[in-house]
């Protein structure tokens, strides 16, 4: 499945994108908009890595 864009149309491509999170910085790779650079953050991102993170970080 490919994803796209709503604001361009044009397809999203794997990219490396930098990323501030609960004032961590991390590089990671995301689908991109090549011509907004808009980054899609899917719901398993969202809802798993991302809540695992912040769980983490409560807890210290």
């Amino acid at each position: 499945m490919s994803w796209v864009c709503d604001k361009c149309k044009e397809k999203l491509v794997k990219s490396k994108v930098n990323v501030t999170y609960l004032g961590g910085h991390f590089e990671v790779e995301l689908l991109k908009c090549p011509k907004c650079n808009n980054v899609f953050i899917g719901e398993d991102l969202a809802l798993g890595k991302m809540l695992e993170v912040e769980k983490g970080l409560e807890d210290k």
